[in-house]
C-alpha cells in the first residue's frame, strides 16, 4: 500500500521523504502506528513524503532485506541518514526527531 503525497514543486529545498512503515496486519498497535504517523506527516511534511505501508506477513522478503527486527517499524530511507523508529508513533517529538525535523 503506497501513500504518495508528493507533488512537483520548484522549491529545491523541499526534499521528499521516502518512508516505509512495517506493520502486522490490522493489529491495534499497527492501526495506531498508521494513524499516528499519517497525522504527523500531514501536519509536518504535507506534500513532501511518500509512505509505503508493508505488512510483514505479506512481504517476508522485504522484511529480511530491510532487517526488520520489531514491528511496527518506520524506516526513513530518504533524505539520508537512514533512520529506524520502533513503536506506535504516538510520541510526536520522538518521531519528528527521527525524521530530522527537530
Amino acid at each position: 500500500m503506497k501513500t504518495d503525497n508528493s507533488y512537483d514543486t520548484h522549491d529545491e529545498s523541499a526534499e521528499t521523504y521516502l518512508l516505509r512503515l512495517f506493520i502486522t496486519g490490522t493489529s491495534p498497535v499497527s492501526v495506531r502506528a498508521i494513524n499516528n504517523l499519517q497525522a504527523i506527516l500531514e501536519e509536518h511534511l504535507k506534500h513532501r513524503y511518500q509512505l509505503e505501508i508493508i505488512d510483514v506477513h505479506q512481504q517476508p522478503l522485504l522484511v529480511k532485506e530491510e532487517d526488520v527486527t520489531a514491528v511496527p517499524m518506520l524506516i526513513k530511507k530518504q533524505p539520508l541518514p537512514k533512520k529506524r523508529l520502533i513503536g506506535d508513533m504516538s510520541d510526536v517529538a520522538r518521531v519528528l526527531k527521527g525524521l530530522g525535523l527537530l
